[in-house]
C-alpha cells in the first residue's frame, strides 16, 4: 500500500518536472539556428534624400566598392534625391551572391554564445540569449565603414519565444534577422 501511495505521489512530481523548459533545452534548440551570416547589401538602385544619413551610407558603400573593383557605381541627383546605381563587374568573386534586388557580400558571422535568461509564463516562455560577431571575411573592412560601431567579438542580446504544445516546448521565433550560413 505504501508503494502504491508513494508512486502516486511521485507521478505528478515527475510530470511537472518534465513540463518545464530548461535552459539546456533552449540552448540546444537555438544553437541549431547559428551561425548566421552578416552581409553587406548592395542594391541595384537606391534613392536617398540629399544629405541624409542614408545618402552618407550609400556614398561610403560606393567608395568602398570602388576600391574592390567589383562594381561600377553611378550617382546622380533627381530633384532633392540622390540616385545610386550599382552594376556588377566581370571580376566579381564567387562569395558575392545575387539577392532579390541586388547582391550580398559576406562580411562575418554571428555565433551563438549562451542563454542568459529564461522566463516562463503559463504556456509561453521567453529566452534571452547572447550572440557574438565572429569570423570576419576579407570584406569586413567595408562592413566597418558602413557600421563604425561593429567590432569582432562584440556581443548582443537576442530573444526567442517558445510555446507549449502538449507536453513539449516548441521554438516559435527569434528576433534574429540574419540568415543561417549555407
Amino acid at each position: 500500500m505504501r508503494r502504491v501511495l508513494a508512486s502516486l505521489l511521485l507521478l505528478p512530481i515527475l510530470a511537472c518536472g518534465s513540463a518545464r523548459l530548461s535552459r539546456r533545452e533552449a540552448e540546444h534548440d537555438i544553437r541549431q539556428d547559428y551561425p548566421v551570416q552578416v552581409v553587406i547589401q548592395v542594391p541595384e538602385i537606391a534613392r536617398a534624400a540629399a544629405g541624409s544619413p542614408e545618402s552618407t551610407r550609400l556614398t561610403a558603400l560606393q567608395a568602398g566598392l570602388a576600391r574592390t573593383g567589383w562594381f561600377s557605381a553611378e550617382r546622380h541627383s533627381e530633384g532633392g534625391q540622390e540616385v545610386f546605381s550599382f552594376k556588377a563587374g566581370a571580376n566579381l568573386p564567387g562569395s558575392v551572391r545575387p539577392a532579390a534586388k541586388g547582391w550580398e557580400i559576406p562580411a562575418a558571422q554571428v555565433v551563438f554564445v549562451r542563454a542568459q535568461d529564461l522566463r516562463t509564463s503559463g504556456d509561453s516562455a521567453r529566452v534571452t540569449y547572447e550572440v557574438r560577431l565572429a569570423n570576419p571575411t576579407s570584406e569586413f573592412g567595408l562592413f566597418e565603414t558602413l557600421h563604425p560601431d561593429a567590432r569582432i567579438g562584440q556581443s548582443k542580446s537576442r530573444h526567442a519565444l517558445y510555446r507549449k504544445q502538449g507536453r513539449a516546448w516548441i521554438l516559435q521565433e527569434t528576433d534574429e534577422t540574419l540568415k543561417k550560413v549555407p
